[in-house]
């Protein structure tokens, strides 16, 4: 078998293990001679206290430690510069994100603008970041964005749109994943996250550009993962062998998609969380089932491919079609039983909004030339009605 040429990218050094937040000072000072340390992460969070064993662990190796806990859903710009503003001030030497996909999103910028002179604007786009940045290691507390694995940031513009910076420096030195950090999750932001990972490994699997062997084989493991534990998990948070396999799904699912783009769930959530601050994660939940649906006239075949990893009863023999349908139903059967709202008007949306927000979703041109089949502006107002 020949292959067409492809690459495939990911972070330098992914660890995981139970409960090593609680001595992340002590790997770090292994993995790094930096020691004026900017955690980013959310308030949440820190007043939570998730962030101590952490800090304490930090401190007992040396770290000088400056907390940025303004993060918040859909970062908008200004949040990302009031970081960078407290990085310099601290005289940060490296970046540590710690928390769900907004911080770890921001943590990526920041250390990025830490040691660039760059303006922001000129980073919006792909492959438009120069020279180096500080080390940078991820710790998610979310199994969902798999951003501790991507080279992806999307910040909120002052006019709620949504802008990307993709280059290969946000690709971080280091990720961290500890499961005992998302026990805590309660379990409409599990359902939430998990449906969120799947989006990724599905839309990766069926992308239009880029699509590849190992991304596949990532894709396929990550749907294996998640399918098979989501419910599990949103019923159990303390359910050890649920969350480990939930993270380490999200991740492989960010790792597909950091190679092979999403598409148009994406495009259509995005306006969502400009237009509403629904978080992400729920957004791409709220728009699978009709893009799905949408798409089966192209990815009938690659649907059928994923009905196994999904875990869709269907026999080993039935067709191609059969097949797919079943992979949908069990993704619709997988999102009922885990308590995520379903419908835009149980998250807010007023119907009156549909045209804007189709509107908006044609603005993300980089994310709908990925999808498997031509979304128009009237397409996009008719998923939005469907998923009303």
């Amino acid at each position: 078998m020949s292959f067409t040429p492809f690459s495939f990218t990911t972070v330098g050094q992914i660890h995981v293990e139970w409960g090593a937040a609680a001595r992340l000072g002590a790997l770090l000072g292994q993995w790094f001679p930096a020691r004026r340390l900017l955690l980013v992460t959310d308030k949440g969070l820190h007043k939570a206290g998730v962030l101590e064993p952490a800090r304490a662990s930090l401190a007992a190796a040396g770290f000088s430690v400056t907390v940025f806990d303004d993060v918040v859903a859909d970062p908008p710009e200004a949040v990302l510069l009031d970081c960078v503003a407290l990085g310099r001030e601290a005289g940060a030497d490296i970046v540590l994100g710690l928390g769900g996909g907004s911080s770890m999103d921001v943590a990526k910028l920041a250390a990025v603008m830490l040691a660039s002179e760059q303006e922001l604007s000129a980073l919006y786009g792909i492959g438009k970041v120069q020279g180096a940045r500080l080390p940078l290691v991820q710790v998610p507390t979310t199994a969902g964005t798999g951003s501790e694995v991507t080279n992806i940031t999307i910040l909120t513009t002052p006019d709620d749109s949504k802008m990307g910076v993709v280059a290969d420096q946000l690709y971080a030195d280091r990720v961290l994943l500890d499961a005992e950090l998302t026990t805590g999750l309660p379990a409409l932001h599990t359902a939430a996250t998990g449906i969120d990972a799947m989006v990724h490994a599905i839309e990766a699997y069926t992308s239009r550009h880029k699509k590849n062997p190992l991304s596949d084989a990532a894709a396929r493991e990550a749907l294996r993962l998640l399918s098979s534990n989501l419910v599990a998990a949103c019923r159990d948070g303390k359910d050890r062998a649920a969350r480990e396999s939930m993270l380490l799904g999200a991740m492989l699912a960010g790792q597909a998609f950091a190679n092979a783009p999403v598409a148009a769930v994406h495009a259509l959530a995005y306006p969502l969380g400009g237009r509403y601050h629904i978080p992400h994660g729920l957004s791409n939940a709220l728009m699978l089932q009709p893009v799905l649906e949408f798409n089966m006239q192209a990815a009938e075949a690659l649907y059928a491919e994923l009905a196994g990893p999904a875990g869709a009863d269907v026999a080993p023999d039935a067709g191609t079609a059969e097949k797919a349908k079943a992979f949908v139903e069990r993704l619709i059967a997988l999102m009922d039983a885990s308590g995520a709202p379903r419908r835009l008007r149980d998250a807010g949306v007023a119907q009156e909004m549909l045209p804007q927000l189709a509107a908006d979703a044609m603005l993300q041109t980089r994310l709908l030339g990925n999808n498997p089949v031509e979304v128009t502006q009237a397409d996009a107002l008719a998923l939005y009605r469907a998923a009303f």
